[in-house]
């Protein structure tokens, strides 16, 4: 596996930054937040130098019971090919649930929710990790990650869930020590029993991040400074090998550029503690011809998934065995992170409704379940708003909406497409 040395996330917020931190061998990209043929000067800049970018996709829903679209896998595709990047990444988590399957409509979770660690949902996840490692250009790897609440009826630990998947498909982890805390304080699960369990020869690189702990539960925000708890287990996986890699999320909240240094310096002091020579190569055990998996087992993961999701953005009831506090808690974050993204895509929603936009908002996603986009998700907020009446910010609101929608800007067809998108 390449060596990528320490890296960091690389944001638009903090560009300059970036470019001008000495010690950055590479930075990761969220995919979907790229486009081919329209990369940033930064990013170009980066490259010029050498530097590797990795793109980091968000949205395949690798851990979903229905194949990996082909659209979502050829765009990841070309934004390999315009970062001429060594690798790629992708997240073990469903995004989505519902459809022809479960004969219900699709559910948006607009954020990555754990998959079950069970047979059914291993044998699913290993086939469309199978079918995406056809369809793109460069190794595969894929993220564990963090979670607020836990499946009932669990068949294997975090380590051997992982330790199969790679085994089987031979694709690479990337090993998110932040989230494996994030595990242990949210679902009692012991960070080096996961570590001891996975192959670690497989690690293609580790993400370190920060969170924050409320009411008992530790929420993965990459907005805070990095806990000494979380490079604690990462000192404890470099005690075992060296990462190819060790990368800085940050996502929001963002430090001085000080700060970011003197974090990146306590994660390499961190590597450097653990003291492992560098892994061998990461060799699956020989298999059995893959086979595709039946029906009834997509059908068994899409029921169970479209039934937690469905609980957790459109009100229905809490399926059987869950924590319902703990779920309480996940929905809760789902509609907030519902309503910052959206004020990100849509800058001018918050603007227009001053310190009324997040109120309004969370009422709305109470009532609407995210079909698609978090651009569609704003054109629909502020029409379900304009077919209210908009308030004081109605004409502003009214005028937003058609520059978007694409209709021409007279009342009459204005309140007809509102109403066709009602």
């Amino acid at each position: 596996m390449e060596r990528l040395g320490t890296g960091i996330g690389w944001r638009p917020e903090i560009a300059d930054a970036v470019e001008r931190m000495p010690g950055i061998d590479w930075v990761e990209v969220v995919a979907e937040n790229t486009c081919p043929g329209h990369l940033p000067e930064s990013l170009r800049r980066l490259r010029e130098r050498g530097v590797t970018v990795v793109p980091h996709g968000v949205s395949l829903g690798l851990g979903g019971a229905d194949r990996p679209d082909e659209d979502r896998l050829t765009a990841l595709a070309e934004r390999v090919a315009s970062l001429g990047s060594p690798l790629v990444t992708e997240h073990i988590a469903f995004v989505r649930a519902g459809g022809p399957r479960t004969a219900s409509p699709v559910l948006e979770a607009g954020h990555l929710l754990p998959v079950p660690r069970t047979r059914d949902a291993l044998d699913v996840l290993c086939e469309n990790v199978r079918i995406a490692q056809a369809a793109l250009p460069v190794p595969l790897a894929v993220e564990n990650i963090a979670a607020i609440v836990s499946w009932p009826g669990e068949e294997m630990t975090e380590g051997q869930f992982l330790y199969d998947l790679a085994d089987r498909t031979g694709v690479r982890l990337l090993i998110d020590v932040a989230n494996l805390h994030t595990n242990h304080v949210n679902r009692g699960e012991d960070p080096a029993k996961a570590l001891a369990e996975l192959p670690v020869e497989a690690i293609a690189y580790v993400h370190v991040a920060g969170g924050f702990e409320r009411d008992g539960v530790w929420h993965d925000s990459h907005a805070h400074p990095v806990p000494p708890a979380v490079l604690d287990i990462l000192t404890g996986l470099a005690s075992r090998v060296t990462p190819p890699g060790v990368l800085l999320e940050r996502d929001e909240n963002f430090p001085e550029p000080a700060e970011l240094e003197r974090e990146l310096a306590a994660i390499r002091a961190a590597v450097t503690a653990g003291g492992a020579v560098a892994g061998g190569p990461w060799e699956p055990s020989p298999s059995a011809p893959a086979s595709d998996v039946p029906d009834a087992v997509r059908e068994r993961v899409g029921l169970a998934q479209t039934a937690m999701l469905s609980s957790l953005v459109a009100g229905t009831p809490v399926p059987e065995g869950f924590d319902r506090a703990r779920m309480g808690v996940q929905a809760r974050a789902l509609a907030a992170k519902r309503a910052d993204v959206v004020a990100k895509v849509a800058p001018e929603l918050p603007e227009i409704l001053g310190a009324g936009y997040r109120a309004a908002f969370l009422a709305y996603a109470q009532e609407r379940p995210m079909t698609g986009g978090y651009r569609r998700d704003a054109l629909e907020f502020a029409g379900e708003l304009l077919r209210a009446g908009g308030g004081s910010s109605h004409r502003r609101l009214e005028r937003w909406w058609l520059e978007r929608a694409g209709s021409a800007p007279r009342r009459s067809r204005v309140r007809r497409a509102l109403l066709r998108r009602g």
